[in-house]
C-alpha cells in the first residue's frame, strides 16, 4: 500500500414520529383505526406456521424522494472513464473475465457495446433493460459508476497484439508477492462502484449476464468502504488497520495531474488517449500481528499518528512531513523504513499514482483469523512509472510489509471515456 488516495439537494425524508404520508390520522395525531383495519383488510393478516399466531400485516412504506445520496448521478459519457476521478463509493465490485474458446475481436465488440449501454442506463438510474430483475428498483443512480479495461491477454485473443500498449507489459515479480494466478489478470476487467449495496450488486450482476456466451467470469472480488455523510467532516479515509489513508494522494486541481494520472491525447498507442492504467493488487492484512503492536509501534510502522494521519514530525495531517528531524538521543522522528516516508514521491524520482482503493473482508478462518484487507487499485499514466519504482522500494525495506501480503494483481489498460453513441474501446476494436 502507498501513502496516496483519492478524497442535488433533496427533500427531507419524513421525520421520526411523524404520521405516514396520506395516512388518516385519529385524536392523537396518529394513524386511526379505520384506516389501520382497512389497511391490514387491503393487505392481509399474517398467520403463524403453527396456526393460531396472528399479527396485523404493516401499512405500505410512503414514497419518499430520493435522498441526495441516492439521487447522484456519474455520467457514463465523458473524457474519462467514470469510477477513476469519482469520489469513493461505499460499496465496490472488482470482475475479471476471459474471452470464451472461440470468441474473438468481433464477440469482443459486441460484448463492450452490450456492456457501454447497460453502465449508460444503469448509471441514470434507469432499467437495464426488459429483463431488469428490479433488484435496485426505486434506488436512484446511487453515484454508481462502471469502468472497462483490458488485460494483456486480450489482445492475443483477439488479433490484436500490434495494437497492445508497452505500458501493459507484465509486472516485474516482487518479493512479497504470494499470487493466486486464478484470481490475478484476465482478458477483460470491470470495476463498479455505487453508494448503495443493491445498485452495486445489482451492476455486477446484470454485466455478467450481458457477457452470455462471449465471456466468463475468471474472478470477482467485493469491497467497501466508509459511507458518504457517515462522519461530521469530510476527510481521508481509513484502512482495516485503523489508519488514516491517502493523505498525499495526487488532487485533480494540481497542474500536472492529469500528465501523471492519464494518458495524453497524443499518448501512444492513440486509442489509449486520455486513458489510463489501473493496477489492481487484494493485499491481505495480517491484523491479528498488527494489532498486538502497541500504538507507538503501529505509528513508527507508518510514520504517521493514527489519531489524525498528522506525520510524527509534527503538525496536522497535511503538514509537510520533516524526513530530518530527530529526537532527543538524535534517533530520526519519521524511521527510515516507515511506509509513508517510503512511498513519498520525492523519494521515488516523483512517482506519482491515484489510489482509490476499497476494503474487503471475505470470512474468518477456522483459526478465527479474518481475511481482510486492502483492494488495492491505483490509477496512473504509465505504471512503469508510477507503482513499479514504488513497489519495488517498498520491497526492499517498507516496514509494513511484515503485516500485509499480496495475493493477487492485475494491470488493465483503460480506454477514455465513450463520446455520446460510440461504445467503450471502440477505438480499438474498430479502428
Amino acid at each position: 500500500m502507498a501513502d496516496h488516495t483519492a478524497d442535488p439537494s433533496a427533500p427531507q425524508a419524513r421525520r421520526p414520529g411523524a404520521p405516514l404520508a396520506g395516512a388518516a390520522s385519529g385524536p392523537g395525531g396518529g394513524i386511526s383505526r379505520r384506516r389501520l383495519l382497512g389497511t391490514a383488510g387491503a393487505t392481509g393478516l399474517v398467520l403463524g406456521a403453527a396456526g393460531g399466531a396472528v399479527g396485523h400485516a404493516a401499512a405500505p412504506s410512503p414514497v419518499t424522494p430520493l435522498t441526495s445520496l441516492g439521487a447522484e448521478q456519474v455520467m457514463f459519457h465523458g473524457k474519462h472513464q467514470p469510477g477513476i476521478t469519482t469520489p469513493m463509493q461505499s460499496r465496490g465490485h472488482l470482475v475479471a473475465f476471459d474471452l470464451a474458446p472461440g470468441a474473438g475481436r468481433k464477440e469482443a465488440a459486441a460484448l463492450l457495446r452490450r456492456w457501454s449501454e447497460t453502465a449508460r442506463r444503469l448509471m441514470a438510474g434507469e432499467p437495464a433493460g426488459q429483463d431488469d430483475t428490479g433488484v435496485a428498483r426505486d434506488a436512484g443512480p446511487s453515484s454508481l459508476t462502471v469502468t472497462f479495461g483490458f488485460g494483456h491477454s486480450f489482445f492475443g485473443r483477439t488479433g490484436l497484439e500490434k495494437r497492445r500498449p508497452v505500458a501493459l507489459d507484465p509486472l516485474p515479480d516482487f518479493s512479497s508477492d504470494q499470487l493466486d494466478k486464478a484470481r490475478s489478470n484476465g482478458d477483460l476487467w470491470v470495476q463498479i462502484g455505487a453508494n448503495d449495496a443493491l445498485v452495486a450488486f445489482h451492476a455486477l450482476r446484470v454485466i455478467q449476464k450481458d457477457a452470455g456466451a462471449a465471456a466468463r467470469v475468471r474472478w470477482q472480488m467485493n469491497g467497501f468502504n466508509r459511507s458518504p455523510g457517515a462522519t461530521a467532516h469530510p476527510m481521508t479515509a481509513r484502512n482495516l488497520m485503523g489508519q488514516v489513508d491517502g493523505t498525499r494522494n495526487p488532487k485533480p486541481d494540481e497542474p500536472d495531474f492529469d500528465r501523471r494520472i492519464f494518458v495524453p491525447e497524443s499518448g501512444e498507442p492513440d486509442w489509449m488517449a486520455n486513458g489510463s492504467y489501473a493496477v489492481v493488487r487484494r493485499i491481505r492484512m495480517l491484523l491479528d500481528d498488527w494489532e498486538r503492536l502497541s500504538l507507538p509501534a503501529q505509528e513508527a510502522v507508518i510514520g504517521r499518528r493514527k489519531s489524525d494521519g498528522a506525520p510524527l514530525s509534527g503538525g496536522d495531517e497535511t503538514t509537510e512531513m520533516d524526513l530530518e528531524k530527530t529526537d532527543a538521543e538524535g534517533n530520526l522522528v519519521v524511521p527510515v523504513d516507515a511506509h509513508a516516508r517510503i512511498t513519498r514521491p520525492d523519494q521515488n524520482g516523483g512517482a506519482a499514482m491515484l489510489r482509490r482503493p476499497f476494503s474487503f473482508h471475505d470470512g474468518i478462518d477456522a483459526d478465527g483469523v479474518p481475511d481482510a484487507g486492502l483492494l488495492f487499485i491505483c490509477w496512473q499514466a504509465d505504471p512503469l512509472r508510477g507503482f513499479v519504482p514504488v513497489q519495488r522500494k517498498l520491497d526492499r525495506g517498507d516496514a509494513l510489509s511484515r503485516f500485509i501480503r499480496h495475493e493477487a494483481s492485475g494491470l488493465f489498460a483503460v480506454p477514455g471515456g465513450a463520446a455520446e453513441g460510440e461504445y467503450v474501446g471502440q477505438r480499438l476494436l474498430e479502428g
